[in-house]
């Protein structure tokens, strides 16, 4: 658990830690006990996080956890959950006409900065979990996982470009499944169900201009179980710009589950084939 490993090390580097966990997408009882301060907030109640933060004499903060943004789409959603203020003339007004991800993640971390709290990214903070270059598993990949790597990676790097999506599952030169909001988990499900002889590749990768201070690429042991229980060949990564929880856990399992993992790092965009 991503948000569980942050709160250890920043710990283990001497910092205070003030935790804010999400209401309904956090927990307390992992966190609480490496935590100097924790709260329960509500999720679009940006106030509430500012006032908290800064009466703790907090002035960084760094954001870990997926939010499952699809939750905007659900109905009622504005009554299940309440904005204040703040989050709501940022969706009004700021983000009145563009709501992708990028934008309202922008808009929150300039909402912070205003109060006196800025948000930094949380690479530096785990070093010893980012994904590195070159074959990270025992298992090697055999020649039709390389052409499939070959393949796809030029293409989901202009997929990112578009901001569709982090991932997408290739096999045989075909591209079977593109990820869009539905997150990483839903894709394998999907690309699973298409290509049910297996052996098919997964990429993923952050967009060429993606904000790291928030929504870096993460996998975790689930991710290869999930890969596993859909028939995959092989997981790639991008390199330094990839969280992989529990590192070592995650390795040993894709060997005994016969998945090849790859870090691999991004080609600049004029170096991309055209599609």
């Amino acid at each position: 658990m991503l948000p569980v490993a942050v709160a250890r090390n920043l710990r283990a580097a001497g910092h205070r830690v003030i935790c804010l966990g999400l209401a309904g997408q956090s927990r307390e009882d992992l966190l609480r006990p490496l935590c100097d301060v924790f709260f329960r907030v509500g999720l679009i109640r940006i106030n509430q996080w500012i006032r908290l933060l800064r009466r703790h004499g907090a002035v960084r903060a760094i954001m870990v956890g997926r939010v499952a943004k699809e939750r905007i789409y659900d109905r009622y959603y504005m009554f299940r959950y309440v904005p204040d203020w703040r989050a709501a003339r940022l969706w009004f007004r700021r983000l009145r006409r563009d709501k992708r991800s990028n934008q309202l993640l922008r808009a929150v971390a300039d909402e912070l900065a205003g109060a006196g709290v800025t948000l930094i990214d949380v690479s530096p903070y785990i070093p010893e979990l980012l994904a590195t270059e070159g074959v990270l598993t025992v298992r090697q990949p055999g020649a039709e996982i390389l052409r499939d790597i070959d393949f796809a990676w030029p293409l989901l790097q202009r997929i990112n470009a578009l901001l569709i999506g982090q991932s997408l599952a290739c096999k045989d030169g075909e591209i079977i499944a593109v990820e869009a909001m539905e997150g990483t988990d839903r894709l394998i499900e999907r690309a699973g169900a298409l290509c049910r002889r297996g052996g098919w590749v997964l990429c993923k990768a952050s967009n060429p201009n993606q904000d790291l201070r928030f929504d870096m690429p993460t996998v975790g042991p689930a991710t290869i179980e999930n890969l596993k229980r859909h028939h995959a060949a092989a997981l790639v990564l991008e390199a330094g710009r990839t969280i992989m929880l529990d590192k070592p856990a995650l390795l040993e399992l894709a060997d005994r589950m016969n998945i090849v993992v790859l870090g691999r790092t991004n080609r600049p965009a004029a170096d991309v084939p055209p599609a």
